[in-house]
């Protein structure tokens, strides 16, 4: 670590040392009553108008007639930029540091220590809703990629003192600034100490996107125990449960922890709409999530090895479709699940302008073009159409049943029904032995809490929701596990 030196000509080498053949650094050498004086900072980083109307034209127009530069900049300090944002810079590194992060920074000959300056003036995008979770009667709000921005917008929603930010910097190059955001009367302190350690242990390079931290604050499993919003409303939710959240620069998308299997299937619609419709949708997804993994592979396995569990009428038209067509049962639901993720991987990437010709292309050859032509049979397009729409019931789970839908068609073409239920039981396991930070992941399912089904087998009215707060450390399974009945 470097400190300033008392000489300018000493820091201003060291500075152009480091930003050779950087374009975007900016340097202003002054005079100060006759000692030498210079203002550091990066292009496109800073507000210019700002730097000349509230740094450089108080301190020109100021007679500052002390002796020595160490006494100029006191005077500085106290007297001429006393309201402005500023603060004191004793090392090179923290003064690369801050000019990376919009400040303007003020050198002055004879001392040796230097002033920052907030005047950030970088270009943001405005404060939009997220196209990720589309709500119709939440906030139309959603986070930017400025950090500073999402921190307001939650501190504009919980307008009390117990809701902490915590600053970090994460990227040994990147240098990312980021939040650690909690309530501090609900939060467990072990809970918290946890996360922080797991961030510090942190060695990525660079830090551009929120998906770069999953790996250090979960273990590896298919299942995501991390929960990822958009949204201030939903982070402000879940803290208010004890969790732990993360506001990282650069991404909207903000990280919070512990989180549970059945956070997948709440949205905040849900606390919005009426009880009874809010439970009815709830279980709609519940059978989007079953359908959406495992009817391709029970359609397979049955029309494979297990025909005799099917009606006869039906069995007689799979029967008929399946003898007209040239390939298995298995390879033929295989082929048309990847044609349907690659018409919407192309759907994800194609500009907007080709989306839709995409969208055409995609219809007449996977649709009625292909069965006529005997390639595919009609009963397999329609299980194949309708295991991928109910997966986007669950957005937050698409990534996992896209690979398990694949996993249990192959499954049910070699093992039939019975694979599948061996396939099933290794899910279960998988789940309810994986945990978030202590707490069961399947909570409050597995452990099972009667209590706790009230917001998840249903969803009960706000009068008896809100009566008690359940933080997610007392759930059952939990180190801090409260005794209910």
């Amino acid at each position: 670590m470097v400190n300033l030196s008392d000489q300018l000509s000493e820091n201003i080498g060291y500075l152009r040392g480091i930003f050779k053949n950087a374009m975007d650094f900016i340097l202003r050498e002054f005079q100060i009553d006759g000692v030498s004086a210079a203002l550091v900072a990066m292009e496109g980083l800073v507000n210019k108008q700002h730097i000349t109307l509230g740094v450089l034209n108080p301190i020109m127009r100021t007679a500052i007639l002390q002796a020595s530069g160490r006494e100029k900049m006191v005077y500085i300090q106290q007297n001429v930029l006393g309201t402005a944002d500023q603060a004191e810079v004793h090392t090179m590194d923290d003064l690369v540091l801050r000019l990376m992060n919009g400040f303007s920074v003020l050198l002055i000959d004879e001392c040796n220590y230097a002033l920052a300056f907030g005047t950030q003036g970088f270009e943001k995008r405005s404060v939009d809703e997220p196209d990720t979770e589309v709500m119709q009667r939440g906030s139309r709000e959603g986070f930017v990629e400025t950090y500073i921005i999402n921190i307001s917008m939650i501190r504009r929603r919980m307008k009390t003192p117990a809701l902490k930010f915590e600053p970090i910097i994460l990227g040994e190059e990147s240098h990312t600034p980021a939040a650690i955001c909690y309530l501090d009367t609900i939060v467990d302190p072990e809970i918290l100490a946890e996360v922080k350690k797991r961030l510090g242990s942190c060695n990525l390079q660079d830090v551009l996107a929120a998906g770069y931290l999953t790996g250090y604050l979960e273990r590896p499993s298919i299942f995501e125990s991390v929960g990822l919003t958009e949204r201030p409303d939903t982070l402000c939710g879940k803290l208010h449960e004890g969790r732990i959240g993360i506001l990282i620069d650069g991404t909207p998308t903000a990280v919070y922890v512990p989180y549970l299997f059945v956070e997948n299937f709440q949205t905040v619609d849900d606390y919005a709409n009426r009880p009874f419709y809010a439970a009815f949708i709830r279980w709609l997804k519940y059978a989007a999530f079953f359908l959406a993994i495992f009817l391709p592979g029970i359609y397979v396995g049955i029309a494979t090895h297990n025909p005799e569990l099917l009606p006869e009428t039906l069995l007689l038209k799979v029967a008929e479709a399946e003898s007209q067509t040239p390939f298995p049962v298995m390879l033929e639901a295989i082929l048309l699940y990847f044609m349907y993720e690659l018409m919407r991987e192309a759907g994800l990437r194609v500009p907007k302008s080709l989306s839709g010709s995409v969208s055409i292309v995609g219809g007449l050859v996977i649709g009625e073009t292909a069965v006529s032509a005997g390639l595919v049979s009609a009963p397999s397009l329609v299980v194949i159409a309708v295991t991928v729409i109910t997966g986007y019931v669950i957005p937050k789970l698409y990534e996992q049943m896209a690979v398990l839908r694949l996993a249990f068609i192959v499954v049910g073409g070699i093992w039939g029904v019975w694979g599948i239920l061996v396939g099933l039981t290794f899910i279960i396991f998988n789940l309810c032995g994986k945990s978030s930070f202590k707490v069961p992941f399947m909570a409050p399912v597995a452990p099972f809490r009667l209590h706790a089904m009230r917001d998840v087998a249903l969803r009960i009215g706000w009068k008896r929701l809100a009566a008690k707060n359940n933080p997610v450390q007392n759930m059952p399974g939990a180190g801090k596990e409260e005794k209910r009945f």
